[in-house]
């Protein structure tokens, strides 16, 4: 199953063995319908004439600075975002913050079809389309569904992971190649899919979501680590070759971030956690959605191949 972003090593300089945390199996996916709400047309206002009495002159406009771009970005309200990993944590929460600010949704999830349809259930029109990321074929159907049933897709959230904790000398061949399969091939499939119609439409959002073991690395992660350091390189790259389509691509690198799947932690366990992190406390899925949906937004359009810690300072 996927999971949005969560680690269970928090000493950056401890690099003895660490213990596996166990994950809830989770039941089979089934597929769900939703409604889709309409797109808004928006229509132009025309500038009135100028008395007859008056010299032919230019009419008065406001004052606009050269440097203030003119967006082509639509509204929120007429715009999709698609949220990989967003039946759970970072993911759901996301799909919570973009549904409440106009967006339309889709979400894809891998197992967990019952969460899903509690989004669903809490969110009327979310759209929810089971995927294996790391399955180009899959990919493509759950891409074409959402299409179908949304229209463009003008923001794509590529949250989808997995995560273990394993000595690097105890990694399997298999292990290793699913990692980067879900964690790194997975958005390179959703940006491929993506793209071309953010390319003939000059407008697009991408936002991958790493970790900060992606930034530092982490002990007893090392193919996690990997993973998630080879999608800030394509955050980085991506957004080098697309700039010029008008394109962002930027990346979102959370630290300790208390979601569901902490829920085997004790109250003690979480306690030390926050004693390590220099704000004194855990992050949560809500302050991550926020950050994913500012940089969605008109007002990020300047900003592109950054990588954005969600750490509580953990990593400087």
């Amino acid at each position: 199953m996927y999971n949005d972003e969560f680690e269970l090593t928090f000493d950056l300089a401890d690099a003895g063995p660490k213990k596996e945390q166990r994950r809830p199996t989770l039941p089979e996916p089934e597929e769900a319908a939703v409604a889709v709400p309409p797109v808004q047309e928006t229509r132009e206002t025309p500038v009135s004439a100028a008395p007859e009495n008056t010299p032919a002159s230019e009419p008065e406009r406001e004052p606009k600075s050269a440097a203030e771009p003119q967006s082509t970005a639509p509204a929120a309200k007429d715009r999709t975002v698609l949220i990989s990993g967003g039946d759970r944590g970072i993911g759901a929460a996301a799909a919570r913050a973009f549904y409440a600010a106009g967006y339309r949704v889709a979400v894809f999830y891998h197992t967990n079809a019952e969460a899903a349809a509690a989004l669903q259930k809490e969110l009327p029109g979310v759209l929810a389309v089971q995927c294996d990321v790391a399955s180009r074929a899959s990919c493509e159907l759950a891409f074409c569904a959402a299409e179908q049933a949304l229209g463009r897709v003008d923001v794509l959230v590529s949250n989808a992971g997995i995560a273990q904790q394993k000595l690097f000398t105890d990694i399997t061949p298999e292990e290793w190649q699913r990692m980067l399969d879900v964690n790194l091939t997975g958005a390179f499939n959703l940006c491929q899919l993506t793209l071309p119609g953010m390319i003939r439409r000059k407008a697009g959002r991408i936002l991958t979501v790493s970790s900060m073991w992606g930034q530092t690395g982490g002990s007893c992660e090392v193919h996690y680590s990997a993973a998630k350091a080879g999608l800030i390189g394509l955050t980085k790259a991506l957004a080098k070759e697309e700039g010029p389509s008008g394109i962002t691509v930027n990346c979102v690198a959370p630290g300790v971030i208390d979601t569901d799947m902490m829920a085997s932690f004790t109250a003690e366990d979480k306690a030390a956690l926050a004693e390590e992190t220099p704000v004194g406390r855990l992050g949560t899925a809500e302050e991550v959605a926020k950050l994913l949906l500012y940089l969605a937004g008109e007002d990020a359009g300047y900003i592109t191949g950054q990588v954005f810690g969600v750490n509580g300072g953990l990593v400087i």
